[in-house]
């Protein structure tokens, strides 16, 4: 049987005796004439007039001082003061609040605003009803919400407790409908693909897989929606979007979440190099909409600035000056190998020469960056999309935008040639086979679609947990996700 806190029972002794008085501790009406932001803005106007309101919310504070008491009421726009007195409520109602009511019940209020001698914005209560009776107290009454265990895995209590993480994700949303505003502007149509998915495609990852039981077969969890958004490219659609929820069996740290949310699009006559140009041109919107125009933020101590043109340096120039290392010097996995030993990199068997530079990129190139950069012309082995550069087909027209040290966008020129597409797939089927887990299988029907025929494409993906938290300055993506993927919690509600 659930044990019983004494605060918890004292609130089920008060739910008790409010039944007793008939009344509905949970009523369905709890109708407001202004939220509380409204109130505050506009005060003066409300103030002259004396004008009884109503408004609801939830009691954050209470101050009892005998006959009259204070209060704050907090709505999802912002907090105001109430003061409440016995000879204004009468006792019945003064007595209800003084005794029954808790920090943490929601109430709707009727009164009139008013200022006090400190000229404190304040509403005079005229009546209260209770709306929804708490049983759990209200989290660290006094110093907030700390402990990062309870906030990620109860975020209701983080929300209430800390303003500063509700402001989090009112920027999130801003960021996501500024995504939306700037591609439809620019007459990109949303669309919805498949999550269930007869294979993983779309990118380099390791699926979780289901089993449909009326179909008799495994699903996989979409690792990317890229392959469906270029088959209705294929169907004639030119310039396509999806905000995608997608997931990847891979672990967990401050920079990947299982399940993540992304920005794909595809515009058809593009390639590579005009998605750099709508990249500078997203940027400049987005700082307008969520940074009041200026295009500098703080992330991590350190200033970025995203102001436009962004530099462009190719991803064998980057690790040559950062990293000492020109891969053409390296043409075989074995020598590749070995320069990565040498600057104490790990090497699994199963990484080929690909994955091997990449790892030197990520771990020693990466944390380097600071002001937004364009990475650009990736050898081939590590953009099996992508389409080759024509005067040098060892390298594909990719660029990754960075900034911070993390990647906020993959982009490439997709390949369209179905032919190059199958032999592409065909080696990835090899390292797969050799122990990659992450290589993409063949997929058949995808080179079938190509076969019919995909005009010149350029595609974008854009990390959208990753994008906020660098604009929040948030040093966790569990701080922008608001339910993370946590480990499971024992039978003593401990993290195991």
């Amino acid at each position: 049987m659930e044990q019983i806190t004494d605060e918890r029972q004292v609130r089920l002794l008060k739910l008790e005796e409010i039944k007793k008085q008939k009344i509905n501790a949970y009523p369905s009406t709890s109708k407001k004439s202004f939220k509380i932001a409204t109130v505050l803005e506009d005060f003066e106007k409300l103030f002259a007039k004396k004008k009884t309101i109503a408004l609801v919310g939830r009691l954050k504070s209470v101050r009892v001082h005998g006959g009259s008491s204070f209060a704050n009421l907090e709505d999802e726009s912002g907090l105001i003061q109430l003061f409440l007195r016995k000879d204004r409520l009468g006792d019945k109602q003064y007595l209800f609040f003084k005794n029954l009511l808790d920090l943490g019940d929601f109430v709707r209020v009727k009164g009139v605003p008013f200022l006090t001698k400190t000229n404190e914005k304040t509403l005079e209560v005229e009546s209260i009803k209770i709306l929804t009776k708490t049983l759990g107290p209200l989290p660290e009454k006094w110093h907030g919400l700390s402990d990062t265990e309870i906030r990620y895995r109860q975020r209701y209590l983080d929300l209430i407790a800390n303003p500063q993480v509700r402001a989090i994700f009112k920027t999130r949303s801003l960021i996501v409908d500024c995504i939306r505003e700037f591609l439809k502007k620019n007459g990109f149509m949303e669309v919805e693909t498949p999550i269930l998915q007869p294979l993983a495609g779309g990118a380099t990852a390791r699926p979780f897989v289901t089993h449909h039981n009326a179909l008799d077969t495994d699903l996989f969890l979409r690792i990317a929606p890229e392959l469906y958004l270029k088959r209705l490219i294929v169907g004639g659609f030119e310039r396509v979007f999806e905000i995608a929820r997608c997931f990847r069996n891979e672990g967990i740290d401050w920079s990947h979440n299982p399940e993540f949310t992304q920005v794909e699009f595809y515009q058809a006559y593009a390639d590579y190099n005009d998605l750099m140009d709508t990249t500078e041109k997203f940027f400049l919107l987005l700082m307008k909409k969520v940074n009041g125009g200026s295009m500098k933020i703080t992330y991590e101590k350190k200033e970025i600035d995203f102001t436009p043109p962004y530099q462009k340096v190719t991803f064998r120039d980057i690790l040559i000056k950062e990293a000492n290392c020109d891969i053409e010097e390296y043409p075989d996995r074995e020598s590749m190998a070995k320069k990565a030993r040498e600057m104490g990199l790990e090497v699994l068997p199963s990484d080929d020469r690909g994955k091997i530079m990449d790892e030197i990129f990520k771990k020693v190139v990466r944390p380097k960056i600071v002001n937004p950069i364009f990475v650009i012309n990736h050898p081939i082995e590590l953009s099996p999309l992508a389409k080759k550069i024509y005067k040098d087909p060892r390298y594909v027209e990719r660029f990754q935008l960075l900034v911070a040290g993390i990647e906020l966008t993959n982009a490439f020129s997709e390949l369209n040639d179905p032919i190059d597409q199958k032999e592409r797939f065909m080696s990835q089927q090899k390292m797969r086979e050799a122990g990659d887990v992450e290589a993409m299988e063949i997929d058949n029907d995808f080179i079938t679609a190509l076969e019919h025929g995909m005009p010149p494409t350029a595609g974008l993906g854009m990390g959208i947990d990753r994008l906020t938290a660098i604009i929040t300055n948030s040093h966790n993506l569990k701080e922008v996700i608001l339910f993370p993927t946590l480990k499971p919690e024992n039978k003593n509600n401990e993290a195991i």
